[in-house]
């Protein structure tokens, strides 16, 4: 495996390691918890090393923005959504970096579309809602189902709701290391960009 590639894995977990222990939100979980939770669950639906890194790194904006632990508290959003997946890009492709970038836009559309899902949401997601703009409008619904990886990111979503179990699976982060050497991007490739 590639020099680059372990790069990757030592700084991700580095990262994971030393800032994701913090309280999830208003959650009994960690943020660490909640990505190692999140990623066993797309592991277990075998949606594929894109989708399980996708799920281990989705909110790693919270912990690379310099805003503090708890901008929505104070009615900041964050775009942690963007931060991380701008900030991942030099590390994986598309098929990583859109589902995270969109996993806010599929909570809005889900929180539109589907009857239900709204009450599925744990109270810091129905708090952060309001601040990320709330339900979508019908010219939003439509752009979204236009955005390459919509459907991606939908599944992203259903997963981020089910990982915030403070009786959950606690794996460690290295278990995903070899789903983040698959989907590293090649280092010329990086080096390019």
């Amino acid at each position: 495996m590639s020099e680059f590639a372990e790069s990757i894995v030592s700084e991700l977990s580095a990262l994971y390691e030393g800032k994701a222990r913090q309280r999830y939100g208003l959650t009994q979980v960690n943020q660490r918890a909640h990505a190692l939770q999140a990623a066993s669950k797309a592991r277990e639906l075998g949606l594929g090393d894109a989708l399980v890194v996708a799920a281990l790194l989705h909110d790693i904006g919270h912990m690379i923005h310099p805003l503090g632990d708890k901008p929505s508290s104070e009615g900041i959003d964050d775009h942690h959504e963007v931060v991380g997946a701008d900030w991942l890009e030099r590390y994986f492709g598309a098929d990583v970096t859109e589902p995270i970038r969109l996993h806010v836009q599929a909570k809005r559309y889900l929180c539109t579309v589907e009857r239900g899902y709204l009450g599925l949401l744990s109270s810091d997601s129905v708090q952060s809602l309001a601040l990320q703009g709330g339900l979508m409008s019908d010219t939003e619904v439509a752009a979204f189902r236009m955005t390459a990886g919509w459907r991606e990111a939908l599944s992203l979503r259903r997963i981020d709701e089910l990982a915030k179990d403070p009786d959950g699976p606690a794996p460690e982060f290295g278990e995903f290391a070899d789903a983040l050497r698959a989907c590293a991007r090649p280092s010329w490739q990086a080096e390019q960009d």
